[in-house]
């Protein structure tokens, strides 16, 4: 346990950013399993969770969560599983 004011204050942020980081990640990560998903059974919502997939892609990345590349990457993923 960190002893100065501003270490207590650092530690206690740092935490409180984990806490929403590990959730728009989660959230993120449920999208594209939803969407695979319905591929997968050939759902009719496709589209519909694609966008939904995308926009969580895109939100992490905007947030710092992941990489660039990796949010183009994983939505041309997606994007190929529909074109297949």
């Amino acid at each position: 346990m960190p002893n100065i004011e501003s270490a207590i204050k650092r530690a206690r942020t740092s935490e409180n950013a984990n806490v929403k980081n590990s959730s728009q990640t989660s959230a993120m990560r449920t999208a594209i399993k939803k969407f695979e998903d319905a591929v997968a059974s050939g759902a009719d919502n496709v589209d519909a969770l694609y966008k939904e997939a995308a926009k969580a892609i895109d939100m992490a990345e905007s947030k710092g969560l992941i990489h660039k590349n990796k949010a183009n990457r994983d939505k041309s993923r997606l994007l190929s599983l529909i074109h297949i």
